[in-house]
């Protein structure tokens, strides 16, 4: 009951409003009734899960929890205009999309037309962070910008809420984010063209492959591609997982707790001189979890890396402490190596069943991986 709600309407706005356009659900006290409603439509359920696991871990501390969001739409649509600028984007480009929840209506957005319609009126509210679920609709769409579109999107928003607060609202206020899901039960696929996940997932960290890292300040996420267990739906069921995932990097990030809250990332890797083994060294843990040895592949055939079929798996023959050794498939035994990568695949492991996860904390996966020689 120290949790309160409240839940945007989907309107867009051709100009910036200082007033939503409508309201789904009103501010109310958290119940079964607030939360869940009639309809999905009410609040969403990570959100929900996020906050309660925020107050719980902070001992009840009030907290109010805003879902503005519309299912299946582009980044673009979130930009303001600034940002779109600095990522060489054209800003009176229309994208269609559906309106979920609402009708089968398919309509035609501007971009920018959600910031404007669905931030921007909540720019004069002092607001201690923002979570973000969104990558679905750039897997085959300006998917080169999105690190950038993405990282541009996160300064403007902070800027533009600090200068509407008068400078009471954080100027690198935390970030955190949910890494896209999977599509399709298939886990033998790198994607269905053109919708790419593993680089979506991997420009979600701003080509880092982790964060918090140096490039955007404050930004925490929850991996999710190890979560799919329904062969008839995109998002994963089990949001309790991406709750407690995404909480607990909040609680380290943007409250500042001592909290395990990552699961391990590579730190360095190491080849044989006869390219037939590659050592991995993992770091942000104090031990690793090796649950299956399957995920890793090679390329051996240098600038044709960038075909698919040219990467062969590397299984994990070896442990030893953060340290894992990987025997390169046959094919590329003898032959320089260009590059490694991990969880590559748009549906890369069965439920909860990817390689490497933390040995102290066995719900927190390493992400995926990709890196050339």
């Amino acid at each position: 009951p120290k949790i309160r709600v409240f839940t945007a309407a989907l309107k867009p706005s051709d100009t910036p409003v200082e007033e939503l356009l409508g309201i789904v659900e009103n501010w109310s006290v958290a119940s079964s009734q607030s939360i869940g409603g009639p309809s999905f439509t009410y609040m969403s359920a990570v959100c929900w899960l996020y906050g309660r696991m925020i107050h719980e871990a902070l001992g009840g501390r009030p907290i109010g929890l805003i879902a503005t969001s519309w299912g299946g739409t582009a980044i673009e649509l979130w930009m303001p205009p600034p940002a779109l600028k600095d990522c060489g984007i054209s800003s009176n480009e229309a994208v269609p999309l559906q309106s979920y929840g609402q009708s089968s209506e398919t309509l035609s957005l501007n971009y920018s037309n959600l910031f404007n319609a669905m931030i921007y009126p909540f720019t004069r509210m002092v607001v201690y962070g923002a979570i973000w679920y969104q990558g679905e609709a750039n897997a085959g769409y300006h998917t080169d910008k999105y690190a950038c579109a993405f990282s541009k999107m996160i300064q403007y928003w902070r800027q533009t809420w600090n200068q509407r607060t008068g400078g009471l609202t954080d100027p690198t206020f935390p970030f955190g984010f949910v890494q896209l899901s999977t599509f399709t039960n298939i886990t033998t696929q790198v994607g269905l063209f053109p919708i790419i996940r593993p680089i979506i997932r991997w420009h979600q960290t701003f080509d880092v492959g982790y964060v918090p890292n140096s490039v955007v300040p404050k930004v925490f996420m929850a991996v999710a591609l190890d979560l799919r267990d329904d062969p008839n739906n995109i998002h994963p069921r089990t949001k309790h997982d991406v709750g407690y995932r995404l909480s607990r990097a909040g609680l380290a990030v943007a409250y500042n707790q001592q909290v395990e809250f990552q699961g391990p990332i590579v730190s360095s890797v190491s080849l044989a001189s006869t390219s037939q083994t590659v050592n991995v060294t993992y770091s942000g843990v104090e031990n690793i979890e090796l649950r299956n040895p399957n995920g890793f592949e090679v390329c051996c055939q240098g600038a044709k890396c960038s075909d698919d079929t040219l990467w062969v798996p590397a299984v994990v023959s070896s442990k030893n402490g953060l340290t894992i050794t990987l025997t390169v498939a046959s094919q590329c035994v003898a032959l320089q190596l260009f590059g490694l990568r991990y969880l590559w695949r748009e549906t890369p492991c069965l439920f909860k069943d990817a390689a490497i996860y933390s040995y102290t904390d066995s719900n927190l996966p390493s992400p995926p991986f990709i890196k050339y020689f």
